[in-house]
């Protein structure tokens, strides 16, 4: 019964939200993690960016609150790069998916940044921290090696 549950979650997110393509999620507009300023969450805070201050790493586009958070930024991107492309971490390493996210949505452990997906039906982010979220990590980093290539 989990199992259908979960099966329908991805589905309905799927459909409202586009199952993702391609090795980065972006926004309509291109950018990752919806136009959300990356270096904030590592403050704790999920804040949109603005159009003023953006940077492009990796094939994807950011946005930032203010010059000083893309300078950042811009001095290690990689250190805020978000996990699996900026899909939803527990779709990757739960069901091997490329799910969109809800950019309020996000946990910063160990240094890494991950985005998840929260709807009505389904909050990843709880799932992904009572579900043992050291082995949905290992499932992840492992789905991700090819699921990354993957239309």
């Amino acid at each position: 019964m989990k199992k259908l549950i979960l099966i329908l979650s991805l589905a309905f997110v799927a459909i409202s939200c586009g199952a993702s393509k391609g090795v980065v999620n972006t926004d309509n507009k291109g950018f990752i993690a919806d136009g959300y300023d990356v270096t904030e969450y590592f403050e704790g805070n999920a804040q949109e960016g603005n159009n003023a201050y953006t940077s492009t790493y990796n094939g994807a586009s950011y946005k930032f609150m203010n010059a000083a958070n893309k300078a950042m930024f811009d001095k290690n991107p990689s250190q805020y790069e978000p996990q699996y492309g900026g899909f939803c971490a527990y779709a990757v390493g739960d069901s091997n998916s490329k799910i969109g996210i809800n950019p309020e949505s996000f946990i910063v452990e160990d240094g890494k940044l991950y985005l998840f997906y929260d709807t009505v039906f389904s909050d990843t982010k709880e799932k992904w921290l009572n579900e043992n979220p050291e082995k949905l990590e290992q499932q992840a980093d492992t789905n991700w090696k090819t699921l990354k290539n993957k239309n």
